[in-house]
């Protein structure tokens, strides 16, 4: 008996994996998703000030005022365009760059003579990644031109407490090293429920579902068989792309066993299959499933700690978000990849996983075999 049930759970599997074969629109996301989607979450965080565009207006014509225009220079910022005080406001009004440094005349010799000195900077806000990384960037080298300047050579008076940073795990603070493993277990989640949700509406929609109601199988094995089939591509679909595009294209290094990743990752596809399923259940089609995947997605992606550190959130949501699978999945995945963690320290993630997998995989069967008999 358990044999035949393993033996339609496992054929009915295989015939959700035909159907996704022949659903071309979504082996596209599946493509995308772990290729494109990646990268480019991990080469353009909105934070790194990268190629910022900026013109100067130099009415001093100082060796100072010099300095200071060779101190801006790629990657931060593109060369400096040099302008005229007339140009200045055409420019910003056609967005030719993000920020404008005006050096009034007289400029050195005030700064020498020791008398209040001013710089003018423009910045365009409407450019809000660059305009507020940015406005910090160019005081602080300003700033740092002018000191050294005054001081007549580069060098920093020895202060009495000398702090020796070390940033473990990204000694370079490298974004898209964040960006990239970040991205592959936010769209993990995603992709795990739109393909459950949508083989069941799928279904649904082309009365398949009919068919498998006269044929000897139960619903809980056609639910193992959504839950398998789809958990196994996207479990294939994340680990060639954390192996080609994270490890390959990006050059990010994986401290700790992807192996036990993916094995974290089964006990949490366990659990958004089984919440795709539900999400199905409640929808009547594709569009109101995509609203309610919104809904659902974005407190799940902001909130468990990938994006902003959860300690830094109130407590209520602290505690509400403990119910959910993306939390704990963050927090193995992020001790495992970034800190190379065994299984003696996300023994706990990896319990909560399996403990809510399990009850949202009943509540999920309890609604599909209610959905069933109601169509029956």
């Amino acid at each position: 008996m358990r044999t035949r049930h393993l033996a339609n759970v496992y054929r009915l599997g295989v015939k959700e994996l035909w159907s996704l074969w022949r659903d071309p629109m979504m082996l596209f996301l599946i493509v995308y998703t772990f290729s494109f989607a990646i990268y480019t979450a991990a080469t353009a965080m909105p934070d790194t000030l990268h190629g910022a565009p900026i013109a100067i207006v130099d009415e001093d014509g100082s060796p100072l005022s010099s300095r200071i225009v060779s101190a801006f220079y790629p990657p931060q910022f593109t060369a400096p365009q040099m302008i005229s005080i007339g140009e200045m406001d055409r420019g910003m009004d056609a967005g030719r760059f993000t920020f404008a440094l005006d050096i009034p005349p007289d400029f050195q010799r005030d700064v020498l003579a020791g008398r209040s000195a001013s710089v003018q900077l423009n910045v365009d806000a409407t450019r809000m990644g660059q305009a507020f990384t940015g406005s910090g960037y160019v005081q602080q080298i300003v700033l740092g031109e002018i000191s050294e300047f005054t001081q007549h050579y580069r060098a920093s008076s020895v202060p009495p407490v000398d702090l020796a940073l070390r940033a473990r795990f990204n000694p370079a603070l490298e974004k898209s090293w964040f960006g990239g493993l970040m991205e592959i277990i936010n769209n993990v989640t995603m992709l795990s429920i739109i393909l459950t949700g949508a083989a069941l509406i799928r279904e649904r929609e082309h009365g398949t579902i009919e068919h498998l109601l006269v044929m000897p199988v139960t619903p809980t094995e056609i639910m193992l068989a959504k839950v398998w089939a789809m958990g196994v591509v996207v479990l294939l679909a994340a680990a060639i792309s954390l192996n080609v595009v994270v490890r390959g294209l990006l050059q990010v290094p994986i401290e700790g066993s992807i192996a036990l990743f993916l094995a974290g990752a089964c006990l949490h596809l366990f659990a958004t299959t089984s919440l795709g399923i539900f999400m199905a259940t409640l929808a009547r089609s594709m569009p109101q499933f995509g609203l309610l995947l919104i809904l659902t997605m974005i407190p799940l992606e902001m909130l468990s700690g990938g994006q902003t550190p959860r300690e830094s959130m109130p407590r209520f949501v602290q505690d509400l978000m403990l119910l959910a699978p993306t939390t704990h999945f963050v927090e193995l995945g992020q001790a495992i990849l970034y800190r190379g963690a065994g299984i003696s320290v996300v023994w706990k993630p990896f319990l909560a996983l399996a403990l809510i997998g399990s009850v949202l995989f009943t509540l999920s069967l309890r609604r599909f075999r209610g959905s069933i008999s109601r169509m029956a």
